[in-house]
């Protein structure tokens, strides 16, 4: 015991735990995630309970999935123009007011289409916005030293909520129906508003700076660094990434969504499937634990691609790795894999782009990962259809890993150290302004050189090319 309050106090002496907002953010995050899963739990039953039926549930599942997609590149840019936390703040005010109207149809009788769709298209609208808004909101918390331990940290709380929401959900709704899972929902976005709003960030003191303090350090972080558009077409290291989150996902969420249950059906049964499901969210949560006590290597690109290979063989291995046991600790490895590589990518992005564009850099990427789910599905129900569902996984395992292994022949991506940054392109050196003739005296008298003359309506202060770096240790101190 006296171990474990040393390693506790020196965890919070130091490191990402050190920081109020960070801690404060974890606690956030903790009554999101529980209640999100309490509307998961929810909204199925209050529809599928009073006759609502399959087709109405999926018709408002696509109402919150195609807004919730469409939405995620305008997070991206909001959240690189106002600050992340306001455009997580604003999302989370918006559907606490949506699930409280939801919670209210619930607790007042039988719901119709009329009433649902419009709340699911605010829900996924708000999530759209606030995905990429949160990936902005570390870097301005934390040191990038620390933000590979920052991420492994927040993914477990998200992961653990994961774990206790579904049971908190499941007992509410048997015990008092789909009404309190979600009053306690729209409570859980409440808490999660009030504790953003007790975060302050660098963008928070610029944004509280007078307007034209403010308008100089747009222009400064203009002329700084580069543009999205030129990170787009130059940061070979951004697109080694995109490809390979949409191979991997390709591969993944097909393999998950369609041919394990079809496996499990085959000779598991149902409680072999919730086993497995289970040992995929514990599995996550190991490789966030790994993560979070591992020291930072210099070249995580191959930690990367080794990871890669773990989850390739271990997904390959699920149907053929001796029943129920050997499934369930194959699921697990590669979750473990999966979660600890998400961490190192997620890490390696916030720290390389520049502060101004990781709304939309994340943006990208996640519309990447949630982008491919209706393909990847539709191509898995096919594939399990006419190979079964055993075949389906070495092909998948043998496709996330070959991707990754691609990517280290691209020197961008096998050469790319921990904690560099991008670097624009090197710029033509300005001429220098020849000198102004010396003015030739007048026939009469007048005021001198420089007397009454100022700079006119159209001069620019002179602004250095050289990108200045952002220290974000002076940011930890305002959580």
């Amino acid at each position: 015991m006296a171990a474990a309050a040393h390693r506790f106090r020196t965890a919070l002496a130091g490191g990402p735990m050190s920081v109020r907002g960070f801690r404060l953010l974890l606690a956030g995050q903790l009554s999101s995630t529980v209640g999100d899963y309490c509307y998961a739990v929810a909204l199925p039953w209050l529809i599928l309970s009073q006759d609502g039926g399959t087709v109405l549930l999926g018709t408002v599942l696509a109402c919150y999935g195609v807004p919730r997609v469409v939405t995620i590149p305008l997070g991206g840019v909001v959240a690189d123009r106002y600050g992340g936390r306001r455009v997580m703040l604003v999302a989370d005010v918006v559907r606490a007011a949506a699930v409280g109207v939801l919670a209210a149809v619930a607790f007042t009788g039988t719901p119709t289409l009329a009433q649902l769709a419009p709340i699911a298209v605010v829900l996924g609208a708000g999530s759209g916005v606030f995905i990429p808004a949160s990936y902005t909101l570390l870097p301005e918390l934390l040191h990038k030293e620390h933000l590979g331990r920052g991420n492994a940290l927040s993914t477990m709380v998200n992961q653990a909520g994961g774990l206790l929401g579904p049971t908190v959900g499941a007992a509410l709704v048997a015990g008092f129906g789909a009404g309190p899972a979600l009053t306690v929902d729209a409570v859980s976005f409440v808490v999660s508003a009030v504790v953003l709003s007790r975060i302050r960030t660098g963008a928070d003191k610029t944004a509280g700076a007078p307007r034209a303090t403010r308008a100089d350090s747009a222009r400064a972080v203009a002329a700084e660094g580069p543009s999205f558009a030129e990170l787009l077409r130059h940061g070979r290291l951004l697109h080694v990434v995109l490809v390979v989150a949409l191979v991997c996902n390709l591969a993944f969420t097909g393999t998950i969504e369609v041919a394990l249950p079809e496996l499990a059906h085959q000779g598991m049964g149902a409680t072999g499937y919730g086993v497995l499901l289970t040992c995929l969210s514990l599995g996550g949560l190991a490789g966030s634990l790994l993560a979070a006590r591992s020291r930072t290597v210099t070249s995580p690109a191959y930690l990367f691609a080794a990871l890669a290979v773990v989850m390739g063989v271990s997904l390959a291995a699920v149907p053929y790795a001796g029943g129920l046991v050997g499934a369930a600790v194959s699921v697990a490895l590669y979750a473990a894999a999966s979660g600890w590589q998400n961490i190192v990518a997620v890490t390696m992005l916030q720290v390389w782009t520049p502060q101004a564009l990781i709304g939309r850099v994340m943006s990208l990427v996640m519309l990447a990962v949630m982008g491919t789910f209706p393909i990847s599905v539709a191509l898995a129900g096919f594939g399990v259809r006419h190979l079964g569902a055993a075949p389906f996984f070495p092909a998948a395992g043998t496709a996330i890993a070959l991707a990754v292994l691609c990517a280290l022949t691209q020197k961008a991506f096998r050469g790319y150290r921990s904690g560099t940054e991008y670097t624009p392109g090197t710029l033509p050196p300005e001429p220098e302004p020849e000198p102004e003739p010396e003015p030739e005296p007048g026939p009469g008298p007048g005021p001198g050189p420089g007397h009454g003359r100022g700079p006119g309506p159209n001069a620019e202060p002179a602004v250095s090319t050289t990108r200045q770096r952002q220290d974000s240790s002076s940011q930890e101190s305002q959580g």
